[in-house]
């Protein structure tokens, strides 16, 4: 169903950030778009006055605050935001430098939060809007070798959309966070992944993960980034949307794995865990 509402979608050059924002201006939707560098805008093809194309730098806060600026001097409001963008980081915890860890931080989390906060006057004054945080299957598994400051990242998101689901609901503000699976787009290449600086050879099942995400997974994911913008679109008009959305088939199986892992693991600790009440 298409309506009028205004969308502000990060990290718009790439992945399913661009099959969004090409679905969205098909559909007549209002768009504005951000990417690092505006040239890599113009892939998303539009030129009509429903689109705002916005070279944004997340990590800056004012760089931030003047795009939401712009963006209700061109349409009046906002009413979906979704924070699509990052980056994944490789490397094991005792490899990553302090600072290739808080880059990714910056970008994945303080990014998305720079935004959250610029955009919740708007909705709080409407009392209206949907945010839309987009973190990854990594984001409730964390079992994957050679991944793990990027998996904290998306824990992170988790938990500052559960605490904003909570906190905005008084205004009639919506968040969800969404776990993509493995979509077929370029995540897995480079200019989305990073590498570390150093790598510790010792770390045998990290350095096959990698080579196995970059090998055999790469070209070979099961998700449609088409079909995961047509989720995004139903997710907005949906009138209650949920807390927690799974995408994909394989975020599905991998939850449920994780879910049963927790349900066997407190059946078979609760004497311990009701132990230490008084």
């Amino acid at each position: 169903m298409k309506t009028n509402k205004v969308w502000f979608v990060t990290g718009a050059s790439k992945g399913l950030g661009l099959a969004l924002s090409k679905a969205l201006l098909a559909a007549g939707y209002p768009l504005a778009a951000t990417s690092r560098n505006k040239e890599g805008l113009k892939e998303i093809g539009g030129a009509s006055p429903g689109f705002l194309p916005l070279e944004v730098d997340l990590t800056d806060e004012r760089s931030v605050k003047e795009a939401v600026e712009k963006t209700v001097e061109t349409f009046g409001h906002i009413d979906v935001v979704v924070n699509n963008a990052g980056y994944g980081q490789w490397g094991t915890l005792e490899e990553l430098t302090q600072a290739e860890i808080r880059r990714n931080f910056d970008v994945n989390v303080f990014g998305a939060l720079n935004v959250i906060k610029s955009v919740m006057p708007y909705l709080r004054d409407k009392k209206s809007g949907h945010i839309i945080n987009i973190a990854s299957t990594g984001g409730f598994v964390g079992t994957f070798p050679g991944f793990g400051i990027y998996i904290a990242t998306k824990f992170a998101l988790v938990g500052l959309t559960e605490s904003l689901s909570a906190e905005a609901k008084e205004f009639g503000i919506q968040a969800t966070i969404v776990y993509p699976g493995y979509f077929r787009t370029n995540f897995l290449e480079k200019g989305s992944i990073m590498l570390p600086g150093r790598q510790i050879e010792q770390y045998q099942a990290a350095r096959q993960s990698g080579k196995w995400h970059l090998e055999e997974m790469n070209g070979n994911q099961l998700g449609d980034p088409q079909k995961a913008a047509t989720a995004f679109i139903q997710l907005a008009e949906t009138a209650e949307p949920p807390l927690h959305f799974f995408m994909g088939s394989d975020a599905f199986q991998l939850a449920h794995q994780k879910i049963d892992l927790l349900q066997y693991e407190l059946a078979a600790y609760e004497s311990l865990t009701k132990s230490t009440d008084f």
